[in-house]
């Protein structure tokens, strides 16, 4: 009786298991092919911008200015432009972003302020960029009337990034163990001095990473730029906040868009976006660095 029932639904048992197997594998080889069609899709762009890009760069292409309307010399008050920006801003948006995610994660009280709070931060992530340049251009241009200048960029651009680096910094909080702040408090140390010396430096990794990808959202952007920071043509680098600059993104739609000289710039606009695309990895290694150099602390 056992082994007429065991014959019998073996077969069903097997065909089931054949089943998942088969759904399995067409899952996983989906997973594949996507994978591979949007590495592909990437290697395409970057191969696309590099071969066109790739004969501009040169040593006087990096350290020389823009000569005779843009159509020759270099593009280094661009560069410089860029890497301020992104600086001002990682250094006005991080401070406020990491305090914010502490507050929220270890010292607020669930209810409803909370879930507006958090309903507000994750609505803000998904404003599009050029939102924030009106406002940057009504708040800090006009009404506190810094003018075009580098610190109303920066600051627009942290307004814009800001909603992200709370998020991740959350995140990454709330991920370490609530067995280290036991640990900590039956130790006798603080609350503060818990978040301080186990929290922050366990949750670092994660931030770190956060500010990785804010800082290429904030190197690539142009819109929230065009109304408040980005000038079309600057003899130089900047010598104080309050002066316009010029940026890579910026400098890209002005010579594919706007310049006189569209067709004769054409080489200048892969160079000057091939340089973006390697300042911005620049950043992103410069980064994982930090990063993986926490992760040993941690370890240890």
């Amino acid at each position: 009786m056992t082994q007429g029932s065991e014959s019998i639904h073996k077969p069903f048992y097997l065909t089931r298991k054949k089943r998942f197997n088969l759904k399995q594998g067409l899952f996983l080889s989906l997973i594949r092919t996507f994978g591979f069609a949007g590495a592909i899709i990437l290697f395409i762009i970057l191969f696309f911008v590099a071969y066109n890009g790739i004969s501009v760069l040169s040593w006087e292409f990096i350290t020389q200015s823009p000569t005779e309307g843009m159509t020759k010399g270099g593009i280094f008050p661009v560069i410089v432009g860029t890497i301020l920006l992104t600086v001002f801003c990682m250094a006005a948006v991080i401070p406020i972003g990491v305090t914010t995610a502490i507050f929220l994660s270890e010292y607020s009280k669930p209810g409803f302020l909370l879930n507006m709070v958090m309903m507000s931060i994750y609505t803000l992530s998904g404003v599009p960029s050029v939102v924030f340049g009106l406002f940057g251009l009504a708040v800090f241009v006009v009404a506190f009337q810094f003018g075009m200048s580098l610190l109303a960029g920066a600051l627009t651009l942290a307004i814009m990034v800001l909603p992200y680096i709370i998020s991740t910094s959350e995140e990454a909080i709330k991920a370490v163990p609530y067995s280290f702040r036991e640990a900590s408090l039956a130790c006798g140390a603080t609350k503060w001095q818990t978040i301080r010396k186990v929290v922050l430096p366990t949750a670092m990794p994660g931030i770190l990473t956060g500010v990785i990808l804010g800082t290429a959202k904030v190197s690539g952007e142009t819109a929230p730029i065009m109304f408040t920071a980005a000038a079309f043509f600057t003899p130089g680098v900047p010598k104080s906040l309050f002066e316009p600059i010029m940026a890579l993104p910026y400098h890209i739609y002005v010579l594919a868009t706007a310049g006189t000289h569209i067709e004769e710039t054409r080489p200048i606009q892969y160079g000057t976006a091939l340089t973006l695309i390697l300042l911005v990895l620049g950043m992103n290694f410069l980064g994982i660095i930090l990063r993986s150099r926490q992760r040993k602390k941690k370890t240890w």
